[in-house]
């Protein structure tokens, strides 16, 4: 073991000495474009003669330490114009760079830095970046331009159902999926149930997926963080843009606060189908609405201030009978400071809270529920030299968890006030990231996060004997809730239980040669919150809960290795990773586990196991006419809940068992195509393996009732699921002096109506007597249009 952590430690002195024995100096600065003064994340920096590179961070600053001498500089970014020139180091520099966007290369399709070359030799991977362009042009139900639908297309990635926000990674759930947006985290990413994502396009400057290979800067989920940078406007000149489409429009404002220095940018997004439903005599009411904004402010060149926020809330009325609210709430106030021109920081105050109300007027109840978080964060990144990198820095974040409150709405209700117990929890975190060159052929980004999770007092916590919330009936062979012996009442500054993990990570790339490299991957991670679900994809009246006494963290281990290759002068690349990861403690329920309104939910849970693993093919064509991606994901997903006892059962008699993010064929083909200047034709394509599910598979008779027997767990499926989306955009003939652009996208979704299955429910037909199943499907073929505009 000591010789294990020698070699690495003796190979990081190695670097840093040879580094020293050198005189050597350090180029540092900002990159922008050139119109709106916005920073850039992830424009690639290249020095040709020396082999190296570096990319700007998320703020846009970038800075690499090279010998004395002169060299060749190459600034590049996708859709960019590149620039090119001789730059004489003798002196510490600092030079800032302004990209012009270019038309010609507006269409772009791109999925990773564009720089192929420099990725290759980057030991990251499992990573996945998507365009807002991209994202706009790829079809979608009701014509709405949706994030979380568009990563779908991507490998290793799938929905949870039709018309859903929700997403699975690598065979994980979507709770294990950490969503996060200007550094703030969303818990719910659902607009309408799902038919749309809660965030808007043209307020999204960056999106990266990262399904493996998770640096050690996040933690607190276990199968992907989905982490999204809003723009930060305009600091130049005033600019709109906007879009008006058949149920739903938006607009985003953004301009200067002092020209060069400042800038700001809202945005505001809203449905309206409603209002149209007074017309058919229906008053039923369903729409939703979201703002995003942000502010910056550069104090001088070494400070730079931020605050940004979201909002948003969905609206369902049925009648007088029936109304539900629910939406996300966040704000971020940071701080960039830059302490030298190697040592860059940012500090981060953030909010996030996520509520839930439901009102039942025919039975006079309203139920109100959420989570609500405070976090800090400091995060420095230390550009040592050329060959090391490291980024660490502190996280601490306070919940407040609310599972429910019921209260009566009328003086006359039955229903009496009823408060379920709050929940407190304190998770902090310290990391350090690593990114380093061994050599020519061989780069290593290896790190370490330290997480404990602190489940703080609460008003009752039930003690059980022996410690077990389930007890196993073995007359009836099943699990059922156990009574409570008594209850402990705390503090709030007391801890209950406290968990800490030490969770390592490491990834390499071997170059293979100038073409194509070999990758490798290990993260261990753990994830303190659950959410507690009877479905299979989210929903608003899902409730958060703590680890705590009763619950145990999720752990994940996950390897995974890949070769990837680009070839005929990057024309096309090919992505092709392998995975296995194993998760420990993931929740199962006993069978009827009732999760509403459930002040004891340790009752119901039990803990079990779960793995997956598969095989992601992804081949690109990057350039020309037409330009798109073939995804194929070949995959495993299950879990397994052993009884603790030999009396006791498990569920599904301890055996593995699909879970319901089991897909085993995933395949998507994305295409755009440039007719003309006037017409540009897009599509995509998706099958899917259907989902698993538990159908009745025989029946009995009681007192004249036709009872369903169920089998084992999820050994049933859907049928499979595919369908073909199409849109074609047309851009009118407009005068070059004409500030106003527009153009139209008029789109297909699933366009040879596919009725594809939802769920599939069985019952005995009233009129016949004959048993029956019946299939749901929630979209046939979906014409649309959208105008959309800028200024």
């Amino acid at each position: 073991m000591k010789k294990l952590c020698f070699w690495p430690l003796l190979a990081i002195f190695c670097t840093i000495f040879n580094g020293f024995s050198q005189e050597k100096f350090t180029l540092s600065g900002i990159v922008t474009e050139e119109k709106s003064n916005e920073t850039l994340i992830g424009v690639n920096i290249i020095f040709p003669e020396y082999q190296t590179g570096t990319s700007t961070n998320e703020y846009g600053f970038f800075s690499i330490t090279l010998p004395k001498g002169t060299y060749s500089i190459v600034v590049s970014y996708l859709g960019f114009s590149t620039q090119t020139e001789k730059i004489e180091l003798t002196q510490n520099i600092t030079k800032n760079f302004s990209l012009n966007n270019t038309s010609e290369n507006l269409d772009e399709i791109v999925i990773t830095e564009n720089i192929e070359k420099l990725r290759i030799k980057k030991p990251q991977m499992s990573v996945n970046k998507l365009t807002s362009k991209t994202i706009k042009e790829i079809p979608m139900v009701l014509g709405e331009a949706d994030i979380v639908k568009a990563i779908t297309l991507l490998p290793g990635v799938t929905s949870v159902g039709e018309g859903s926000s929700g997403f699975n990674v690598r065979g994980g759930s979507a709770d294990q999926n950490l969503i996060l947006l200007d550094e703030a985290t969303i818990y719910n990413s659902s607009h309408l149930f799902g038919l749309f994502s809660v965030f808007n396009p043209d307020a999204i400057k960056d999106l990266r997926l990262y399904k493996g290979g998770i640096p050690a800067r996040y933690g607190g989920r276990v199968s992907s963080v989905l982490d999204i940078y809003q723009k930060e406007g305009n600091s130049k000149e005033f600019h709109m843009n906007g879009g008006i489409g058949i149920v739903s429009s938006r607009l985003l404002a953004e301009g200067p606060l002092k020209k060069d220095k400042g800038s700001f940018l809202f945005g505001g997004r809203s449905s309206y189908a409603h209002l149209f439903l007074p017309l058919f005599d229906i008053n039923n009411i369903a729409y939703f609405y979201d703002l995003n904004t942000k502010l910056s402010y550069k104090l001088n060149q070494k400070n730079n201030i931020y605050l940004s926020g979201y909002f948003g809330r969905d609206v369902f009325r049925i009648e007088d009978s029936f109304e539900n609210s629910y939406g996300n709430s966040v704000l971020n106030f940071r701080w960039n400071h830059l302490f030298s021109d190697k040592l860059f920081s940012n500090l981060s105050f953030i909010y996030s809270d996520y509520y839930y109300n439901l009102k039942l007027s025919f039975v006079e109840f309203d139920w109100v529920s959420g989570i609500q978080n405070f976090n800090l964060k400091y995060d420095l990144k230390h550009y040592l030299n050329d060959k090391i990198k490291l980024q660490y820095g502190v996280n601490s974040i306070y919940y407040r968890f609310n599972p429910g409150e019921i209260n009566p709405t009328t003086e006359t209700s039955g229903i009496n006030p009823f408060q379920l117990t709050h929940k407190y929890a304190f998770e902090n975190a310290i990391y350090l990231d690593t990114e380093h060159t061994l050599s020519d052929k061989l780069s290593v980004s290896y790190g370490l996060r330290l997480s404990s999770f602190l489940r703080l007092g609460q008003d009752e916590l039930n003690v059980y004997e022996n410690n077990q919330a389930v007890v196993f009936n073995e007359d009836f062979q099943i699990y059922e809730k156990a009574a409570p012996t008594e209850t402990e009442n705390f503090k709030r500054s007391d801890v209950i239980t406290s968990f800490f993990n030490l969770e390592p990570r490491i990834s390499l790339a071997f170059q293979i040669n100038s073409n194509s490299s070999f990758k490798a991957s290990y993260n261990k991670m753990n994830q303190y919150l659950h959410l507690l679900s009877n479905t299979n994809a989210p929903t608003p009246l899902d409730i958060w809960t703590p680890s705590g006494k009763y619950v145990k963290p999720q752990s994940l281990h996950q390897v995974a290795a890949g070769y990837f290759k680009n070839f005929k002068n990057d024309l096309y690349s090919l992505e092709i990773e392998s995975f296995y990861k194993t998760i420990k403690n993931r929740i199962d329920y006993i069978d009827g586990a009732d999760l509403i309104a459930n002040n004891a939910i340790e009752q119901v849970i039990l803990n079990g196991n779960a793995r997956a693993y598969g095989l992601e093919f992804l081949l690109r064509k990057n350039e020309g006419r037409f330009k798109g991606w073939l995804a194929y994901t070949l995959s495993k997903s299950e879990q397994q809940t052993k009884g603790r006892t030999p009396i006791e059962t498990g569920i599904n008699n301890g055996a593995w068992y699909n879970t319901p993010f089991d897909k085993t064929h995933d395949i998507s083909l994305t295409g755009s195509y440039n007719w003309n200047d006037r017409f540009k034709l897009n599509a995509n394509f998706l099958f899917q393996t259907g989902q698993p599910v538990t159908f009745p598979n025989a029946q009995y008779v009681y007192n004249g009732i036709n009872i369903p027997n169920y089998g084992a767990r999820n050994e049933d499926r859907l049928p499979s699921y595919n369908r073909l989306d199409v849109s074609l955009t047309y851009f009118p003939k407009q005068r070059k002096t004409r500030k106003w652009k527009s153009h139209w996208v008029f789109s297909i979704y699933n366009i040879y109506n596919r009725k594809n299955a939802t769920s599939i429910s069985f019952g005995q037909n009233y009129d016949t007597g004959i048993n029956e199943a019946t299939k749901l499907a929630i979209f046939g073929i979906v014409p649309s249009f959208s105008y959309n505009f800028n200024l």
